[in-house]
């Protein structure tokens, strides 16, 4: 039977918990990763009625796009909804497991599945992430570059977007010198030792710096490894906040409103006057995105599609694109499609459940 943490492994696989921002809390926020998993519950937010819904179910796990634990708890008295939902998550015995950021940062991710609904094509990331990359340089006996190599690979090293195990080696001569208390691999004691060696070089994200560091120690056969780590300041451009794609042939930027009003299921949309009449090139960016309405306007978007927007942010706006809010749960609902795909995808031993709970605490008149 798997167990909680396998599915978590699924998830970090697919949409890395290192890819989270700073201020977010994804990942086991309730439970023991080592129970038994009996059926899971996804939901886009997790509320006491959504924990009625997986006890009537038989599920023992809530998969929740927003974390219930976000700005931390000092006491659970059930004060409030949070606390009163993660009592009754505690009392049932059901986990409760939040992917946020880390999966609106994922290039096929939370804001890549509403474009694929609204039917845009050559989707791209709208603002990559900077400053998440590093290389790694190490030095290895020619006989060994293999074996290092791969075992970097294995640990998630050498991904550059759609293509792996990519690294860069080159010959050279490395010089050492063990004391009295080394055992070395080549060489004697004391004595001034030359080996051939390779300089292997590879990219790997930051956050899995430890375990590319572990294998790279585990597989290199010295006993002092010499490595270097450089920060670089290269954009990822498959992970970052927001997409932006385009149509084929311009449409009506009124009937493509009434577009995405239909497939959010929107109570309303509010939207500043019309930069053009006609748009193709539409970027999106679900939540409180305001942050990239510079990104969207200097990609040369003709729309901008995010969510809780204020009264004064629109006029930034004004004459250069026409920014459109459709609401938050409007636009993260389909994450949950995600989620359900990924656990069927990788589990058949219990049962998987779209909530039908509407969490969005905001209504229409």
């Amino acid at each position: 039977m798997p167990k909680i943490k396998d599915l978590l492994s699924v998830i970090d696989k697919e949409f890395p918990f290192g890819l989270q921002e700073s201020y977010d809390n994804s990942g086991l926020l309730v439970g023991n990763a080592y129970d038994d998993i009996k059926g899971v519950l996804v939901s886009l937010d997790v509320t006491e009625e959504v924990l009625d819904e997986a006890i009537k179910l038989g599920a023992n796990v809530v998969l929740a796009h927003h974390p219930i634990i976000f700005r931390g708890l000092k006491k659970l008295t059930g004060s409030n909804y949070v606390e009163r939902t993660v009592i009754k998550a505690i009392k049932n015995d059901i986990a409760i497991i939040a992917s946020h950021t880390n999966t609106d940062n994922k290039a096929y991710g939370t804001n890549s599945i509403l474009a694929e609904k609204l039917g845009l094509k050559n989707v791209k990331v709208l603002v990559p992430q900077d400053g998440k990359l590093k290389k790694l340089v190490t030095f290895v006996p020619e006989e060994y570059e293999d074996k290092v190599r791969f075992a970097l690979f294995e640990a998630g090293a050498g991904i550059i977007g759609n293509y792996d195990y990519t690294s860069f080696s080159a010959p050279g001569t490395g010089t050492f010198r063990g004391n009295e208390n080394t055992n070395p691999f080549v060489g004697k004691q004391g004595e001034l030792h030359r080996e051939n060696e390779k300089r292997l070089e590879t990219i790997f994200p930051s956050y899995i710096e430890s375990k590319v560091i572990a294998a790279l120690l585990s597989a290199h056969p010295y006993e002092e490894v010499a490595y270097d780590i450089f920060s670089l300041d290269n954009r990822n451009p498959y992970a970052g906040s927001g997409v932006i794609g385009e149509f084929e042939e311009e449409v009506d930027l009124q009937s493509f409103l009434s577009e995405v009003k239909k497939i959010t299921g929107a109570g309303c949309i509010k939207y500043t006057q019309p930069h053009k009449k006609k748009v193709k090139k539409i970027a999106v960016c679900g939540g409180a995105c305001f942050f990239a309405l510079g990104n969207a306007i200097g990609s040369g978007a003709d729309v901008f599609i995010t969510s809780d927007v204020k009264y004064h942010e629109y006029f930034d706006a004004l004459g250069k694109i026409t920014l459109v809010d459709v609401g938050h749960y409007e636009m993260e609902q389909f994450v949950k499609e995600i989620f359900l795909n990924l656990i069927r995808k990788n589990f058949s031993n219990f049962a998987v459940h779209f909530s039908t709970v509407n969490t969005n605490p905001i209504n229409y008149l």
